[in-house]
């Protein structure tokens, strides 16, 4: 358990985007009326997303092209420490997460003393199409096979993580494996990792996820940490 503490002031909302005016505005809105520093890192947009930011009062980081997710977030998390936060609150700019439910991510830390809060949509998931659902299911069995971890939702971007020991750890994956990369490596520090319910929301957008390169760059990624992790004793590798 971890005293209470001032999170407006020690927690940055970390906002990695691609392409994401529609709804962008909104999110950053939702989130500033929890937390005082939104960074908004826009990852090679075309479209308005850099000025939809700004306009809505994030700060804005800019990277020349796409990159990736976990990219952007690298930036994000060195920004966030720079302004001198202890924790970094990370969610999707596409209006998937509910910004309302950042307080539950807080009072989780608080009360099990965990360096990673992971939200879980699977307790309600039924507003997630129905592949994506399998996907997100059967990817979290594999990671939790490959941890011996219980982890309900290893794919959901909304989560909350201690600063010091997420830019201490070596985490492989540039896209969309860095949230499976970032429960591994967690575990694997043996740091506490615990979930919090959170809503499931899906709207008409396509999914910037790519069903075949994205679960290829995936099962490429678990071959690789499954190699990584055999020789630490805090992970279960079958």
């Amino acid at each position: 358990m971890i005293p209470c503490m001032d999170w407006n002031q020690r927690c940055a909302v970390i906002i990695p985007c691609f392409n994401e005016a529609l709804h962008l505005g909104r999110v950053v809105e939702k989130a500033r009326q929890h937390l005082a520093t939104v960074i908004v890192v826009d990852d090679g947009s075309t479209d308005a997303t850099v000025e939809t930011a700004r306009r809505s009062g994030a700060m804005v980081l800019s990277l020349p092209k796409n990159s990736g997710k976990g990219i952007a977030l690298r930036h994000g998390w060195q920004q966030a420490r720079q302004l001198g936060c202890n924790w970094a609150l990370m969610l999707d700019g596409d209006g998937q997460h509910d910004a309302q439910e950042i307080p539950n991510f807080f009072k989780q830390a608080e009360q099990s003393g965990a360096a990673l809060i992971v939200g879980n949509r699977m307790q309600n998931p039924e507003a997630m199409p129905v592949i994506r659902r399998w996907v997100n299911r059967w990817m979290s069995r594999r990671i939790s096979h490959l941890t011996g971890a219980e982890l309900p939702d290893s794919q959901c971007g909304f989560r909350l993580a201690r600063l010091d020991t997420l830019l201490a750890l070596s985490l492989h994956g540039n896209r969309f494996e860095i949230e499976s990369a970032m429960l591994t490596s967690f575990l694997a520090a043996g740091e506490k990792v615990e979930f919090v319910p959170v809503r499931c929301i899906y709207e008409r957008e396509a999914s910037k996820i790519n069903p075949l390169t994205d679960t290829f760059r995936w099962l490429r990624w678990r071959l690789t940490q499954r190699a990584a992790l055999r020789a630490c004793s805090t992970i279960r590798v079958p």
